[in-house]
């Protein structure tokens, strides 16, 4: 064994990848720091003695959840300041990840406390990885907001803020898969790829790849859409999805002022560039005028 293995753990903060759905998939060293630390700070505590009892760790947890991150770090941080060994972890995946412990880590920093990663699994990159879409660039925007007019206004900003093709990786709930699949399309266009993956490391594990359109055929399919949810989109930049990346109302007043269209012309218009009925122009037209 090595020194470094033997050595004991140092004082400071620990954040633990822990698995996403499969139980093996924790590593030698994450164990090791869960053993040996003098606390969890845990999102659910009942979620993690699960981890915890599967691998017989006797180590005391604490929670450490949004709603009370900023509280427990003055404990914690106290605790590190004293020499004490904190290990961070969320209830499945990378602490700081749309997970608790960014607050803690960014706390511990500026008390001097050292800031160990303990790397591992993460539903993000385990998406990108097996999507089949480009890995060399891209982008983790979280979760979207979950009202379809904020969705669809930051779908917009992401595609102005591009400036070369990438992959957008979201998370999103599956009761909202089918309508963000919508918007990612009205956005980018019929043509953009976009893969979900759905269950990752689980026993049902799946990935939908195709248009937006295709996925979201595929997932209507389903009695019922089940399980945590990775979006990822092939984006391109404004300029080169052209008109479909532009926002309606926008697109509306360049047609009619270039080329003298009426609204309904025009609205027929961008109906066809983006792969969507004259109806469903003018619905979204409507959305995003004052009311």
């Amino acid at each position: 064994m090595s020194d470094e293995r033997q050595a004991k753990l140092a004082p400071g903060l620990y954040l633990v990848s822990t698995p996403i759905g499969n139980l093996e998939d924790i590593t030698l060293r994450a164990l090791r720091v869960l053993r040996e630390a003098d606390r969890i700070a845990c999102e659910d505590t009942r979620q993690t003695q699960k981890l915890l009892n599967h691998y017989d760790i006797s180590t005391p947890t604490v929670s450490c959840h949004e709603h009370n991150e900023r509280e427990r770090a003055t404990e914690l941080i106290a605790a590190m300041q004293g020499g004490a060994r904190i290990a961070v972890v969320s209830d499945a995946g990378t602490p700081g990840i749309s997970d608790p412990g960014m607050y803690l880590a960014r706390a511990a920093i500026a008390a001097g406390i050292p800031v160990f990663p303990v790397p591992g699994a993460n539903a993000a990159i385990s998406a990108l990885i097996a999507s089949g879409l480009d890995t060399e660039r891209f982008f983790y925007a979280g979760f979207l907001p979950p009202k379809s007019g904020a969705r669809r206004d930051a779908l917009e900003q992401l595609a102005a803020s591009l400036t070369g093709a990438a992959t957008l990786v979201f998370y999103e709930a599956p009761h909202r898969i089918l309508e963000t699949l919508a918007d990612v399309e009205s956005v980018w266009g019929c043509a953009a790829r976009v893969v979900v993956a759905r269950e990752l490391t689980k026993l049902h594990e799946e990935f939908a790849r195709g248009t937006a359109a295709e996925v979201a055929a595929f997932l209507k399919e389903k009695d019922r859409i089940r399980g945590e949810i990775v979006l990822l989109v092939a984006a391109a930049p404004r300029s080169a999805a052209s008109a479909t990346a532009k926002p309606l109302p926008a697109r509306l007043a360049e047609l009619m002022q270039a080329e003298s269209l009426t609204e309904m012309e025009a609205l027929k218009r961008i109906a066809r560039e983006r792969g969507i009925s004259k109806s469903e122009a003018y619905r979204e037209l409507q959305r995003s005028r004052p009311r």
